[in-house]
């Protein structure tokens, strides 16, 4: 749909049409059914940039993969507390999910989500991090299950790619979960956004936001409609989410709130390699996470990935970092240098001067050739031929930058920032970002409507059961979660 808006006062507006946007707007529709909630999304459709399924992993991220989420320890172990923050977050997100499966919201399952088993993969030096890693997650409840494995042949029939044509004498050593899941981001969003719709939430494609002005305890949206009736537009609400992915930056700064000064983004690209041989897709069932490079940032992190493409298994492998000044895949070159500001400078200097092997990494990644991506490809998969993969461009990630000790800090990850009196909100940074939508959008509703929780507890403890507690801390709530959600989901137990 595209045209002007029907109103020109909300309760709320929505700025981006991606998987943040959706869950917040799916969540407001039924904690206020009165409201009126817009969304606004730039493009002819919405979950088509960094929720798009090609645009991004399709990871359920719960740590169950990720080396980067479990860093090494001084003593040799592991350190796991951000691994069970992200696996904890991720189990709102499927108690969400399952309530919008039995609300009819999200008819089928089998749409956005599919269990595929998450596996670690390492070779040589790094078999004694990954041992570690995993005797200390599988001791945890949210871990429970997880295997280990050196032997070749379980190896192989794991994930039969990983040992094919690999040299006998190479150590290797590989862990699995089989609750592991892929999630089509953009498909979720879709979906989310058409339910929200029937119940009574106002979308707009083809709108771009341009400004957003202070009007008394509430604000002013300002944008142009590039739809049949163009012209531009203005609508009021007390109430403003800036969820537009990389563009979240810049009209966090048009809002002007101080606690927005001294943010700034760091963009990166990436790319995938696709199989097209229906041959090889067949062979591997799993997503399987490596060792980053020394000085690649943490969304980079190579791995070899079953997909469901529309109920079709697909096979990439990446990514393959890349630098773009773009904050948008479809975005302009001018978006970097048109987000420095003074308050922002020293932070994004700082970072300069503390991340050369950053840039240096990239620079080398920019300039790879075929055969250098094939080699990278091979490290997982050995007999990989060219011909049967093809190179696809990932989306964009931009990577907070903020103020810290030595002047700035570049964060990887999700940063919620919000006036405050919480009339605006904006949502930087990037993964482990729509696995753990769910989870910041419940943040976003306790910070910036502090005074509706205990209103809206009940339909929120409706919507997640788990609400206000730690499954990690309540096995038995855990078990019974676990297996409502599988069960509702269709997902491996």
């Amino acid at each position: 749909m595209s045209s002007v808006p029907a109103s020109n006062r909300y309760d709320a507006v929505l700025i981006g049409g991606g998987v943040m946007s959706a869950t917040l707007a799916t969540m407001l529709a039924e904690l206020e059914p009165d409201w009126k909630v817009l969304v606004l999304e730039k493009l002819d459709t919405v979950g088509a940039e960094s929720s798009d399924m090609w645009n991004n992993a399709g990871t359920g991220h719960s740590a169950l993969c990720e080396l980067n989420y479990t860093p090494a320890t001084p003593d040799g172990g592991v350190d796991i507390g951000k691994a069970v923050a992200i696996n904890e977050q991720f189990q709102l997100s499927r108690q969400f999910w399952a309530h919008l499966v039995e609300e009819g919201v999200l008819p089928d399952p089998g749409n956005f989500i599919n269990s595929v088993p998450h596996m670690s993969f390492v070779r040589g030096g790094d078999v004694e991090f990954l041992r570690a890693r995993y005797e200390a997650l599988s001791r945890h409840p949210l871990f429970a299950g997880m295997e280990w494995s050196e032997d070749r042949a379980a190896i192989g029939e794991w994930a039969p790619l990983l040992m094919a044509g690999r040299a006998a004498g190479e150590r290797v050593a590989a862990t699995r979960a089989q609750a592991g899941t892929d999630v089509d981001f953009g498909s979720l969003t879709k979906q989310m956004l058409a339910g929200a719709a029937k119940n009574g939430v106002e979308l707009l494609t083809g709108h771009t936001v341009k400004d957003l002005r202070r009007r008394g305890s509430g604000w002013t949206v300002v944008g142009e409609s590039t739809g049949a009736s163009g012209g531009s537009f203005q609508v009021a609400t007390p109430f403003v989410f800036v969820g537009s992915g990389g563009g979240a930056l810049h009209l966090l700064q048009r809002s002007g709130i101080p606690e927005g000064q001294g943010f700034g983004g760091f963009p990166v690209s990436g790319q995938w390699l696709r199989c097209t041989n229906e041959e090889v897709v067949e062979r591997h069932a799993a997503k399987v996470y490596g060792q980053a490079e020394v000085g690649a940032p943490p969304m980079s992190v190579p791995h070899l990935d079953t997909r469901f493409d529309h109920g079709r298994r697909a096979l990439m492998f990446g990514p393959y970092a890349g630098f773009s000044p773009k904050f948008l895949k479809q975005g302009s070159l001018l978006d970097l240098p048109l987000s420095v500001r003074p308050h922002n400078l020293l932070p994004m200097l700082a970072v300069a001067r503390d991340n050369v092997s950053l840039m240096t990494y990239l620079g080398k990644q920019i300039v790879q050739s075929t055969d250098q991506r094939l080699e990278a490809l091979r490290v997982f998969y050995p007999d990989a031929r060219s011909e049967d993969w093809e190179l696809l461009t990932a989306g964009q990630r931009v990577q907070v930058i903020k103020k810290g000790p030595r002047g700035g800090v570049l964060q990887f990850g999700t940063e919620l920032v919000h006036a405050g009196d919480g009339s605006v909100a904006a949502l930087l940074g990037a993964s482990p970002g729509a696995s753990t939508a769910v989870e910041v959008m419940l943040r976003l509703l306790r910070q910036c409507f502090p005074a509706h929780q205990e209103l809206w507890r009940e339909r929120l403890t409706a919507m997640v059961p788990s609400y206000g507690t730690k499954l990690s801390e309540d096995t038995d709530l855990l078990t019974a979660t676990l297996a409502r959600t599988s069960d509702v989901l269709r997902l491996a137990a």
